[in-house]
């Protein structure tokens, strides 16, 4: 009887994590690469959600209709801008901002974090032209956070 038990608990919360529906949340943080602190950083989180499905168009042989949506029916108006530091400033790289940034983008984290939300995946890039003369670019990270849905 009490492995019958153990198995049943077993199977009942298996299928309960199986059914769990997941949600996941982007936040993307935006660091200006720009000499002389011209260039602006920002933590973006959107307040919105949308359906990519609107946006979609499938392209086949028989049919190449384009999605016709309007671009400004894809921007989102309702979001959560988080100013950030540039890293570099008039006299060049200022590692203070760097430190600053890290502790604001760890407090988004550990707030999300209090609200349920684990972090799933982080994933980075640095876009920069870099030929002659090159003073600018960002370097941007994703955060992807997750949970069951409530």
């Amino acid at each position: 009887m009490k492995k019958l038990l153990i198995v049943f608990t077993i199977a009942l919360f298996t299928s309960i994590e199986t059914h769990a529906q997941i949600e996941y949340k982007i936040v993307t943080s935006v660091e200006s690469i720009v000499s002389s602190g011209a260039g602006r950083s920002r933590i973006i989180s959107a307040n919105e959600e949308k359906n990519y499905q609107d946006y979609t168009s499938s392209q086949t042989e028989e049919d190449s209709h384009r999605n016709k949506s309007d671009r400004s029916d894809i921007r989102v108006k309702n979001y959560d801008e988080t100013k950030l530091l540039n890293f570099f400033n008039i006299g060049g790289i200022r590692f203070q901002n760097i430190a600053a940034n890290d502790a604001v983008i760890t407090s988004k984290i550990n707030t999300m974090v209090a609200d349920g939300w684990e972090l799933a995946y982080v994933t980075s890039a640095v876009e920069s032209d870099a030929g002659k003369g090159d003073g600018s670019g960002i370097f941007i990270t994703r955060f992807i956070f997750k949970r069951n849905k409530l």
